[in-house]
């Protein structure tokens, strides 16, 4: 095979590629004109270039002209290269233009840029959406528990929507209110009888500030008497006295049983003295009997004696017992 014939290989394929590039941007360039969207063929073409999908920028502005919509493919291609979505723009901005809301390009596709949905935000400004808070639990003044659900109507707002808080904020905020609100109230009978002041007053903090929402009403959907918490803290306390009280008690009786055991000790010390002076009494007799100051019928009549003595503790002892029984 010769040069020119690999040349000759080369320029077909070329033309065919070259043709079937053409003949799809020649498709959409035809549907654009049809439609009325001007939209030139080299600029179809050289999307593809660009990595830009030719057929959404081509459908999204033949979507917004037929809305009526000025929009620049510049535009949507720089918005697709942004990395935002096209065609929710667009949608959003046709949504936006039928129900007369001024949103403009820019804008919607700063929206979309900042990872919010711009199509969803337009629908909820047309379409408020209700969001209910989780069961929030709090404590009126007499100690009663309270758990109330509220359902929060919310509009969005679309010049807040860039940089401004979520639903979590707005639930948060609204919680903390009802919390507030419940936990200044005298008791809880009045907050059953009157729930709709909860809502009153959680909705004149002005709670949407900072959001990108805009707080239409607060209603209370239900409200539950709970826990007697302030007698459970009063258990609580008397426990924790009960149980202080006892071990100053025990602390109490501790030391009186030492000072029992003491006692009880200093007794046997003087026992122990006692004998240890008994013990020097049949000393003290030898030792008269050898110096001669005690004679043999002295010993015996002070035997008689401590047996006589034994002998009146032993009746007396008795008697005591017999008088008992």
């Amino acid at each position: 095979m010769n040069l020119q014939n690999i040349l000759l290989i080369v320029i077909v394929l070329a033309v065919i590629i070259l043709l079937f590039v053409i003949g799809a941007s020649v498709k959409l360039w035809l549907q654009a004109l049809v439609s009325g969207a001007k939209v030139g063929l080299l600029n179809i073409v050289f999307m593809r270039f660009r990595k830009v999908p030719p057929k959404l920028i081509v459908e999204s502005k033949i979507m917004a002209v037929k809305a009526g919509l000025a929009i620049s493919t510049n535009d949507l291609e720089s918005h697709f290269l942004a990395g935002g979505n096209v065609t929710r723009v667009v949608k959003a901005l046709i949504a936006a233009d039928k129900a007369n809301i001024e949103l403009n390009f820019n804008r919607a596709a700063a929206i979309d840029l900042a990872g919010r949905n711009v199509l969803e935000a337009v629908q909820m400004s047309v379409n408020p959406k209700v969001i209910e808070t989780p069961k929030i639990a709090a404590m009126a003044k007499d100690g009663i528990q309270l758990r109330a659900i509220s359902r929060v109507t919310v509009r969005a707002n679309i010049d807040r929507l860039v940089g401004g808080a979520g639903e979590e904020t707005v639930l948060a905020r609204v919680g903390e209110g009802i919390v507030s609100t419940i936990g200044s109230s005298s008791n809880h009978k009045s907050v059953l009888e009157n729930p709709d002041s909860i809502s009153k007053t959680v909705l004149s903090k002005g709670l949407d500030s900072g959001t990108a929402f805009e707080i239409l009403s607060i209603d209370i959907a239900d409200v539950d008497v709970g826990r007697n918490i302030g007698a459970e803290l009063e258990t609580d306390r008397a426990e924790a006295d009960k149980k202080i009280a006892q071990a100053k008690a025990e602390e109490r009786r501790a030391m009186a049983f030492a000072a029992e055991q003491e006692m009880k000790a200093k007794v046997e010390e003087m026992r122990a003295k006692v004998v240890e002076a008994e013990a020097q009494v049949p000393l003290a007799i030898a030792d008269a009997f050898r110096k001669g100051n005690l004679g043999i019928m002295d010993y015996y009549k002070m035997k008689n004696i401590m047996a006589d003595t034994d002998m009146r503790q032993k009746i007396g002892s008795k008697d005591t017992d017999s008088t008992e029984k």
